[in-house]
C-alpha cells in the first residue's frame, strides 16, 4: 500500500480522498437518518399499540375475566382496526374462533408468529417487543399477554370453561419498512448524484489547485535542463503557494547568483592562471637579459686573459705578450688577441653593474608586488598629496628642462589622506615618469590636484596628463597589466619593465583608491587616481 500510494499521482490521491469522505459521510447521514427516521416511526406505531392494549386490558379487567356476553370485551374488540390487530391464541399459538381476523375462504391474513412457550411470555408479558411475522413476511411489533378468561359466544350466549389463552396486540411494520426502503433508495440515489457531481467538480477544483504546483514542477525542469534564469509565477502572498512560490523565487535567484559567482570565479581563475604563466614567462625574460648580458662580459673577460691562476706577470713590453699559465696568453701572438686594457675593464664592469642594478630594480619591483598580492598591510599616516605633487613637478623639471611641466590646484582647505607617504611618492613618480619616457622630448606635461567626491568618503583627485600620441583602446585596456608594454617586440627603446603602471594600480587598490585612463590616439593620456 505504501509502494501504491507513493506512485500515486497527487491529484489522484485528492481527488480519491475528497470522494471517500464524502460518500463516508453521506453513509453515515442516511444511516443515521434512516435509523432516526425508523425508530420515529415505530416509536408512534409501538405508542398506538401500547394504547390499545391498555384499553382492551381494561374492558377486560372491567368484565372480570369474561369475555363476551357482557359488559366488556366481545368479539367486536378483535380483529382488524388499521394497521393494527387484536386477537386471542390458546396455548398451542391458534387464534381463537371468533376472537379474531376476518377469515375469508376458511384462512385469515398472516399475522405475527408470536411465541408460545411459558418463559417468552413470563418475560415479555405486557412488553412492547417485535416478532417475526407468519410465513416470512415483515416483522410486528405486538404486546403478549397470557390470560385466563371465560369466554362467551355473542350468538349463542354459551360460555366456554376457563381457560388460558394469550392476548395479543401489534401491528405490521411493513408499511415502515416499505417507508423506510424507500427512503433509503431515495438516499442512495441523491448520493449517486451527488457523488459525481462532486468528482466532476472535484477534479475541476483540484486541477486548478494543484496548476500553481505544475508551475513549479515545469520551472524546475527547465532549470534542471540548464535555464537557471526560469521562475515561479508570482501569485498572492497571502496563499500557501504565493508564499511558496516567493521562497522559492527567492532561493532560485540565490542560485542563479552562486552559479555566476561560480561562473565569474572560475573565469577569474583562468585568467589569474593565464596571467601568472604570462607574468612568469615575462619575468623569466626579463631577468634572463640581464643575467645573459652579465654572464656575456664575464666569458668575454675570461677570454681576454682577465682571469689566471698565478700571480699577475709585470707588464710586458709593448708587442711582446707574455705567456700564462706556461702558455702563450690570450691576445699574444699564438692566440691572435691582447689582455684587456683599462679601458675595457671599464666598460665591462660598467657594463655589469647597470645589468645588476636592472635586474636589482626588477627584483624590487616584482617583490613589491607580490607584498601587495599578499595584501600586507601599509603606514596609514596623514600625507599632503600637494607636497608630493610638487615635489615630483620639481624632480622633473630638473631631469627635462626641455618640456612645459605645470602644476595645477583646485580649492580646497588641504589635500590630506591617510596612506604611506613613500609608496605614494612611487605612485606619483611612476606616472611622471611614463610621461616622460612614452612621449616625444618637449611634450608639455601637466600635474593637477583637485578635491574629490565627499561621498561615500572625502577624497582626492591626482591626475597626471601628457599631450602625447595617447594609446589605442586595446592597449588602454592592458595598460596596468604586468609586462605589458606597447612595443611588442621588446625592443626597450623607451626603457623599463612594464611593471610601472602596474606597481601603480596595486598600489592605489592598497590605500583604498581607484586609477583611471582617459585616453586616444594623437588625444594624450591622462592618468586620474582618485
Amino acid at each position: 500500500m505504501r509502494a501504491l500510494s507513493g506512485r500515486t499521482p497527487l491529484r489522484v490521491k485528492m481527488i480519491t480522498a475528497l470522494l471517500a469522505l464524502v460518500a463516508i459521510a453521506l453513509v453515515v447521514i442516511s444511516a443515521v437518518g434512516l435509523t432516526q427516521f425508523s425508530g420515529y416511526l415505530q416509536g408512534q406505531s409501538g405508542s398506538q399499540v401500547t394504547d390499545i392494549y391498555n384499553s382492551r386490558i381494561y374492558k377486560l379487567n372491567s368484565s372480570q375475566g369474561g369475555i363476551g356476553g357482557g359488559p366488556g370485551l366481545d368479539s367486536n374488540d378483535f380483529g382488524y382496526y388499521g394497521p393494527y390487530l387484536v386477537e386471542l391464541l390458546n396455548a398451542r399459538g391458534q387464534l381463537v374462533q371468533g376472537f379474531g381476523p376476518t377469515t375469508f375462504g376458511g384462512s385469515s391474513p398472516p399475522g405475527p408468529s408470536v411465541p408460545t412457550s411459558s418463559s417468552w411470555l413470563q418475560a415479555n408479558q405486557g412488553q412492547l417487543t417485535t416478532v417475526a411475522g407468519q410465513g416470512g413476511t415483515a416483522s410486528w411489533q405486538v404486546i403478549a399477554k397470557p390470560i385466563t378468561v371465560t369466554l362467551t359466544n355473542d350468538l349463542t350466549q354459551q360460555s366456554a370453561p376457563s381457560q388460558r389463552v394469550i392476548l395479543v396486540v401489534g401491528t405490521s411494520l411493513a408499511n415502515i419498512d416499505h417507508t423506510v426502503g424507500w427512503l433509503r433508495r431515495i438516499d442512495l440515489l441523491v448520493s449517486l448524484v451527488i457523488m459525481i457531481a462532486l468528482a466532476v467538480v472535484g477534479v475541476a477544483i483540484v486541477q486548478s489547485s494543484l496548476r500553481p504546483l505544475t508551475d513549479i514542477e515545469e520551472t524546475a525542469e527547465a532549470i534542471a535542463a540548464g535555464d537557471l534564469s526560469r521562475r515561479v509565477p508570482d501569485r498572492d502572498p497571502r496563499t500557501e503557494v504565493g508564499r511558496l512560490g516567493r521562497s522559492l523565487n527567492t532561493m532560485l535567484a540565490r542560485i542563479e547568483s552562486s552559479f555566476d559567482a561560480q561562473s565569474r570565479s572560475e573565469a577569474a581563475a583562468r585568467r589569474s592562471e593565464e596571467r601568472m604563466r604570462q607574468f612568469v614567462a615575462d619575468a623569466s625574460h626579463e631577468l634572463r637579459t640581464p643575467l645573459t648580458a652579465m654572464r656575456g662580459y664575464a666569458e668575454y673577460y675570461r677570454q681576454r686573459g682577465g682571469i689566471s691562476e698565478e700571480p699577475a706577470a709585470p707588464a710586458p713590453e709593448p708587442g711582446n705578450a707574455p705567456a700564462l699559465n706556461g702558455t702563450p696568453a690570450r691576445g699574444s701572438p699564438g692566440h691572435g688577441g691582447g689582455q684587456l686594457g683599462r679601458a675595457d675593464l671599464d666598460r665591462i664592469m660598467q657594463r655589469v653593474e647597470q645589468e645588476s642594478a636592472r635586474m636589482g630594480v626588477l627584483v624590487e619591483d616584482m617583490l613589491l608586488l607580490a607584498r601587495l598580492d599578499q595584501q600586507r598591510p601599509l603606514e596609514r599616516r596623514p600625507v599632503d598629496l600637494l607636497t608630493l605633487a610638487a615635489d615630483a613637478v620639481q624632480d622633473a623639471r630638473i631631469i627635462t628642462p626641455d618640456r612645459a611641466i605645470d602644476l595645477s590646484v583646485g580649492s580646497a582647505t588641504a589635500f590630506l589622506v591617510l596612506g604611506d607617504e613613500v609608496r605614494l611618492r612611487q605612485v606619483i613618480g611612476n606616472l611622471m615618469s611614463n610621461a616622460l619616457n612614452h612621449t616625444p622630448d618637449g611634450t608639455p606635461v601637466s600635474v593637477r590636484i583637485l578635491a574629490g567626491p565627499r561621498q561615500p568618503v572625502p577624497s582626492v583627485v591626482l591626475e597626471v596628463a601628457d599631450q602625447g600620441p595617447g594609446m589605442s583602446t586595446e592597449q588602454a585596456e592592458h595598460v596596468f597589466e604586468r609586462f605589458y608594454r606597447g612595443d611588442q617586440a621588446r625592443t626597450r627603446k623607451a626603457g623599463g619593465t612594464g611593471l610601472g603602471l602596474a606597481i601603480v594600480a596595486a598600489l592605489v587598490a592598497a590605500h583604498g583608491g581607484t586609477v583611471t585612463l582617459d585616453t586616444a590616439p594623437g588625444q594624450g593620456a591622462t592618468f586620474r587616481i582618485t
